[in-house]
C-alpha cells in the first residue's frame, strides 16, 4: 500500500478548517443582526440557504470528483470558502450575508466537507482498516472549532464581528495547501469488489441502485433528522445562552468542548463501526442525542452547558465514518462520493429546517421551547426506526487458508 499519510493529513486538515469555521458562524448571530438591523430569522435564512446549497451540490460534486478528480474540485472549494467569508465580512445588508454565508460557503462545503474528505480517505486505505481510519480523519477534522470558536469570539468582542469573520477567512485560506496534499489520491486506482454491479456502471445506474436499496433509503431518511438537530444546536445555542444572560464566552467554550469531545466520539464510532452494525450504531446515536437535547428544558448554567456540550460532542460527527463506511459496504468505492452525497442531501434538507425553523419559531413564540421539543420527538422516532431496520455487519474478509501440503512445498 502506498503511504497514505499525506493524503489523510490533507483530508483531515481540510475537513477540520471547513467544519470548524462552519460550526462557529453562530457566534456572529447576535452582533451581526444588531449591526445590520436584521432579525434572527434573517441570519438563519442565510444558514438555511448554505445548507440547501451544500446539499443540492454534494451529489454533483461527488460525480465531478469521479469524472475529473478530487484535487481540482477541492481546490475550487477552498477558494470559494475564502471568498464567501470575505463577502460576509464586507456585507452591508441581507444580500451580502446570504451570498457570503449562504451561497458561496454552501458551494464550498460541497467540495471540501465530510462527504468528499471521507471518500478521499476511503480510497487511500484497505477495507480492513477503513472504518478506523474514517474515524481518525473525522476526529482530526473536528478540531477546527477548538481554534476557530475562541478566536472568532475574542476578535468579535474586541474588534467587532467583521474582524472575527476576517480571521475566519485567513484560516480558510490554509485549506489550499491541505487540499493539494489530499488530491494525491487521484493517482490511486479504485479496487473493484468481486461481483460489484457498479464497478463499470454509470452515474445513472449507481443512483438507481441507491434508490432501490431499502437500508440506504432508511439511513438517508434518518440523516434528515441528524442534520436538523446538529444545525439547530450550532446556530441557536449561542443565541439561547445569550438570551438566558450567560457570558458570551460560554458559547465559544461550549462549541470548543463539542469539538474536543467529538474527537473521542469519532474515534469510538470509527472503531465500533468496524466491529458492529454501522446502522444500528447510527440508530443508537440518534436516540442518545435526543435524550441529551433535554438540556433545553432547563435554565442553563455554565457547568450544565459544558456537560451538555461534552455529551453532544461525543455524539456529534461520529455519524461520518458510519455513513461513509455503510455506503462503501453497500455500493463500493467508485461512486461512493456521489451516493454519499445523495444521503447528505437529505441531511442538508434537515439542516435547512433546523436553521430556519428554529429562527422562525423563536421569532413567532419568543422562545426555543417548541423547536427543541420537535427535535427530541423526531430524533427518538428516527433513531428507533433506524434500529429496527439496521442491516447486519458484513462478514469480515479473511485471507484464504492454504492446503498444508501445498504450503509445505
Amino acid at each position: 500500500m502506498r503511504a497514505p499519510i499525506p493524503i489523510l493529513s490533507g483530508a483531515a486538515l481540510m475537513l477540520s478548517i471547513g467544519m470548524g469555521l462552519r460550526q462557529s458562524l453562530g457566534l456572529f448571530l447576535q452582533p451581526l443582526t444588531r449591526d445590520l438591523a436584521l432579525a434572527v430569522a434573517d441570519f438563519t435564512v442565510a444558514i438555511a440557504i448554505q445548507n440547501v446549497t451544500w446539499g443540492i451540490l454534494q451529489p454533483i460534486a461527488g460525480a465531478v470528483a469521479t469524472r475529473w478528480g478530487f484535487r481540482p474540485l477541492m481546490l475550487s472549494g477552498a477558494a470559494l470558502y475564502t471568498l464567501g467569508l470575505v463577502v460576509l465580512a464586507t456585507a452591508q445588508g441581507l444580500l451580502g450575508v446570504v451570498m457570503g454565508a449562504g451561497v458561496l460557503i454552501g458551494a464550498a462545503l460541497a467540495c471540501t466537507a465530510s462527504a468528499i474528505a471521507l471518500a478521499v480517505a476511503s480510497r487511500a486505505v484497505s477495507a480492513q482498516r477503513r472504518s478506523t481510519v474514517l474515524g481518525l480523519v473525522t476526529a482530526a477534522g473536528s478540531l477546527g472549532s477548538v481554534v476557530a470558536a475562541p478566536l472568532g469570539q475574542i476578535l468579535s468582542d474586541s474588534e467587532g464581528w467583521r474582524a472575527g469573520v476576517v480571521s475566519f477567512a485567513v484560516l480558510a485560506s490554509l485549506m489550499l495547501p491541505a487540499v493539494w496534499l489530499a488530491g494525491r489520491v487521484d493517482r490511486f486506482t479504485v479496487p473493484a469488489r468481486v461481483g460489484d454491479p457498479l464497478a463499470g456502471g454509470t452515474a445513472r445506474t449507481a443512483i438507481a441502485a441507491a434508490f432501490r436499496n431499502r437500508s440506504f433509503l432508511i439511513m438517508a431518511g434518518a440523516y434528515f433528522v441528524c442534520g436538523m438537530q446538529l444545525i439547530f444546536i450550532a446556530t441557536h445555542l449561542p443565541s439561547y445562552l445569550a438570551l438566558c444572560g450567560m457570558d458570551p464566552m460560554l458559547s465559544a467554550e461550549a462549541l470548543a468542548v463539542i469539538a474536543g469531545f467529538n474527537v473521542v466520539g469519532s474515534l469510538f464510532f470509527g472503531w465500533a463501526g468496524g466491529r458492529w452494525s454501522k446502522q444500528a450504531l447510527l440508530g443508537g446515536m440518534y436516540v442518545a442525542r435526543s435524550i441529551v437535547l433535554g438540556f433545553f428544558s432547563y435554565p442553563p448554567t455554565p457547568a450544565g452547558t459544558l456537560i451538555f456540550a461534552g455529551c453532544m460532542g461525543f455524539l456529534w460527527l461520529g455519524v461520518g465514518p458510519l455513513i461513509a463506511g455503510s455506503v462503501a459496504e453497500m455500493f463500493g468505492l467508485r461512486w461512493q462520493a456521489m451516493i454519499q452525497g445523495i444521503a447528505f442531501m437529505s441531511h442538508q434538507v434537515g439542516s435547512f429546517v433546523g436553521a430556519l425553523g428554529g429562527g422562525v419559531l423563536f421569532d413567532l413564540l419568543g422562545s426555543y421551547d417548541l423547536a427543541w421539543q420537535l427535535a427530541v420527538g423526531m430524533g427518538l422516532t428516527t433513531g428507533i426506526t433506524q434500529l429496527m431496520f439496521a442491516a447486519p455487519p458484513p462478514p469480515q474478509a479473511r485471507p484464504p487458508r492454504l492446503d498444508p501440503a501445498i504450503s509445505a512445498r
